[in-house]
């Protein structure tokens, strides 16, 4: 029997049986499943060894349940460093068709760094992502400004970026159509607006908001596992994978090498490099250096590049 995980509560997965031959267009149980034996995904530890989006076989017990015995492999997955823990890492989801990074420019503040650490690990593992920076109708002249000049980098280097309002309705018909027949996992900080924002989309659901805290000026977490949510009864209709917010995002299996690959216009870029092993940190004849003077590389995507090169240094894991 084989079915799909759309929903991880920590110990236990719960998971949406294929349609059977014979028992009918609805005959599609929801099992409660644990895993059996040991997972390993490329040699990695991960702390969820069984994610949401996994295509699964399953042997059911005698009590209702059932234990999972595989898992299909995967076509993609987004990846993350575990929470100080340096050689774990956490699987948000798997089989992705898009990721919407939910992004803000105040009340909390998204960092550059964030949303460029969270990019990379979808171009390592070829998922596509959509920008979205919420809470436009909330923002000053100045942070209006700041969020429209965010919105032209990244398009600027290929990505799909939108500037919505959840709370107004403002660009969310072009969100809805966007998400129409595929797997779309939503990421973001606590307190951008995904808990809104599923309930934009899925008004019957009634999805648990919180106020941002005063004292922090950040999100306090209302999603305290991933599930994934069906967006209508029609066949194919896609779904909307809902996640904890995460405060930081450490990248896993990112060599020094290959780093600048996932990095669009960096990777344009190093094709002009005099050695083909540069790490555009210091090496003469490297184009991405003399790129960075002229600003044809903005600084705040080479210092997130920076970054993730110091994720090598696994201490830095264990503060």
């Amino acid at each position: 029997m084989t079915g799909l995980v759309i929903r991880n509560t920590g110990s236990w997965y719960m998971v949406k049986v294929d349609r059977q031959e014979g028992l009918g267009e609805e005959a599609q149980p929801i099992l409660p499943c644990k895993v059996k034996g040991n997972f390993r995904l490329k040699g990695i530890r991960t702390t969820n060894p069984v994610a949401v989006g996994d295509r699964v076989t399953v042997v059911p017990n005698n009590d209702g349940s059932a234990f999972i015995t595989k898992i299909e492999e995967r076509r993609n997955y987004i990846i993350r460093r575990a929470s100080n823990l340096s050689k774990q890492a956490h699987i948000l989801a798997s089989n992705l068709d898009n990721v919407i990074l939910i992004i803000t420019v105040a009340h909390p503040v998204t960092s550059t760094t964030f949303i460029d650490r969270f990019l990379a690990t979808a171009e390592a593992y070829r998922v596509p992502v959509t920008l979205v920076i919420n809470k436009k109708d909330l923002y000053t002249h100045e942070e209006l400004q700041y969020a429209e000049n965010l919105a032209y980098l990244y398009r600027y280097i290929g990505y799909d970026v939108k500037l919505i309002s959840v709370s107004t309705g403002d660009g969310m018909d072009e969100i809805r159509e966007m998400l129409k027949g595929k797997i779309t996992l939503l990421s973001g900080h606590s307190g951008v607006g995904k808990s809104s924002f599923i309930n934009a989309i899925l008004p019957d659901l009634h999805i648990k908001t919180a106020q941002l805290s005063d004292v922090h000026d950040q999100g306090m977490h209302t999603t305290t596992f991933s599930e994934m949510y069906e967006l209508s009864a029609e066949k194919d209709a896609g779904y909307l994978i809902d996640t904890p917010g995460i405060k930081g995002f450490g990248t896993i299996e990112f060599s020094k090498e290959e780093t600048s690959h996932y990095f669009k216009e960096i990777f344009r870029i190093s094709e002009g490099c005099r050695f083909g092993n540069c790490t555009h940190t210091h090496e003469p004849g490297c184009a991405v250096l003399e790129a960075l003077k002229e600003h044809r590389i903005s600084q705040s995507r080479y210092d997130s590049y920076l970054s993730i090169l110091e994720d090598e240094n696994e201490s830095k894991y264990r503060e």
